[in-house]
């Protein structure tokens, strides 16, 4: 059984920034993938980003490009998501996902783990 417990949502100002974690834990040997995803209120859940097992491939969606990183401690089995420049448009419930088959999907339907969420509030 696998486990993803996010944090480090909140409420920020425009331009500022926060840093999400992912904590995981169960078999997380079996978790060569994983991603950030997002929902705003009325709108469909969105790929944000994902990142192999070592962190050496990563992919981004071209929303958060240039503004967010990902990263993955495999040591601490925490997967983070650095949000730098946050918009309005990144109020979102943000949910860590994560995927067995090692592919970096930005398909919500690819993964098979999923954490609670946690709430980002960027204010004008």
């Amino acid at each position: 059984q696998v486990q993803l417990v996010e944090s480090g949502g909140g409420l920020v100002q425009t331009g500022g920034s926060l840093r999400l974690a992912c904590a995981t834990s169960g078999r997380t040997f079996s978790l060569p993938v994983m991603g950030w995803f997002r929902q705003a209120p009325g709108k469909e859940r969105e790929f944000v980003s994902a990142i192999n097992w070592r962190g050496s491939s990563t992919n981004y969606a071209d929303s958060v490009k240039g503004r967010f990183i990902i990263a993955r401690d495999i040591l601490r089995n925490t997967m983070y998501l650095q949000m730098n420049s946050l918009q309005p448009e990144d109020t979102a419930v943000y949910y860590c996902a994560a995927n067995v088959k090692g592919l970096i999907s930005p398909r919500g339907s690819e993964y098979n783990y999923w954490g609670q969420g946690t709430q980002v509030t960027v204010s004008s």
